[in-house]
């Protein structure tokens, strides 16, 4: 079958290969035929190191298709069954599933499936990106990481919900806790940050300013929620405005740069939160001063896969879909083959992009 290959850490491109073959399906394993993933900016993180992840490894993980095999033990879905794709699934057993009750926080499944290769290579192991892989045609993933959806969902659209949309909206709604009547500002306009600026107004919020360095995506912006839509040069006058000089109730940093993520901190008033939801590198740092910390009583709180329960969720946004209430149509910019993945990853590295969508 074919997948897009990384071959090595920070190289410019995919191998595309149609000679891949997935591992055999075993035990509590389900074996999916993609039929739609995203191109995500985690992917391209992923190739740039920012993301760790096993070499060679098949990129992807914003993914839905059909159930083509079940292993012994599977329950949760059977063959046929439409699915999305979700790279962190939930043990439903560990502490952070049954104790805390922060399933979206659950690393079980996602270390052990991160560190075993699900594809093979003339007869060499090849790993998936976050434990699944979905730059592939198949992909073998544990039956929790097939969530079953209704066969009424076009799947290009359902893959988005595996992750972009689930981690922008999951951040406003329940990250966040954005409030109705509230004033928001997101900081990037990719697909996680235009799935913010929708979440917030599904929240209600009053106001909700984007800000982006690419012009052309304020339009789309306000076409998605947005009531404002700035260069950062513009966001000062704009903050005055709306809020009085006090600062918004909450921001949110889609983008993954300590100095944005400064910017979004600075731009919430005492009091209020600043949500950052970008992927950063491990090695740079985001620097408050102790007195701040203490004297400005901000919260400052990262989210992770938008604090989403899969199993849950993931069938609330496709009502929000279904009733007119959350656009996921207009998301995609771009409908593409498996040939162009590298070229969509350099659209998303350029910020030209919301979301392209790779079927197969």
């Amino acid at each position: 079958m074919r997948g897009a290959l990384m071959t090595q850490v920070g190289a410019d491109d995919l191998e595309i290969i149609d000679d891949l073959e997935t591992i055999p399906v075993g035990p509590n394993q389900v074996r999916v035929k993609i039929e739609a993933t995203g191109v995500c900016h985690s992917d391209l993180s992923g190739l740039k190191g920012v993301i760790p992840g096993m070499v060679p490894q098949i990129l992807g993980h914003e993914g839905a298709g059909i159930v083509e095999e079940v292993g012994e033990g599977v329950t949760r879905c059977a063959v046929g069954d439409h699915v999305i794709v979700a790279w962190s699934p939930p043990c439903g057993k560990c502490s952070m599933c049954v104790k805390h009750r922060s399933p979206h926080l659950c690393v079980m499944i996602q270390f052990s499936a991160g560190a075993t290769p699900n594809f093979t290579r003339d007869g060499n192991p090849i790993w998936g990106f976050a434990g699944v892989g979905t730059f592939a045609e198949q992909v073998v993933m544990a039956q929790e990481a097939a969530v079953v959806i209704g066969k009424d969902v076009p799947l290009d659209i359902a893959s988005l919900i595996g992750c972009g949309v689930t981690t922008g909206v999951g951040a406003a709604i329940n990250t966040a806790d954005v409030t109705p009547g509230s004033n928001v500002v997101v900081f990037g306009c990719g697909g996680v940050g235009m799935s913010v600026i929708q979440g917030a107004r599904i929240a209600g919020a009053a106001e909700i300013v984007a800000v982006d360095l690419n012009e052309a995506k304020l339009e789309d912006a306000k076409r998605l929620g947005a009531t404002h839509a700035v260069t950062p040069g513009g966001l000062d006058a704009l903050k005055a405005e709306i809020t009085g000089g006090d600062g918004f109730d909450f921001a949110f940093e889609a983008i993954g740069i300590p100095a944005v993520m400064r910017q979004a901190y600075d731009a919430i008033r005492r009091g209020g939160t600043c949500c950052i939801v970008g992927v950063g590198k491990a090695d740079q740092f985001l620097q408050i001063s102790a007195f701040e910390l203490f004297f400005n009583e901000k919260t400052l709180i990262g989210s992770y896969y938008g604090s989403a329960d899969v199993n849950v969720d993931f069938q609330r946004l496709l009502n929000l879909w279904k009733n007119g209430r959350l656009d996921l149509e207009g998301m995609i910019s771009s409908r593409i083959g498996i040939d162009d993945v590298n070229d969509a990853l350099h659209a998303v590295e350029r910020g030209e992009v919301i979301r392209q969508v790779i079927t197969f």
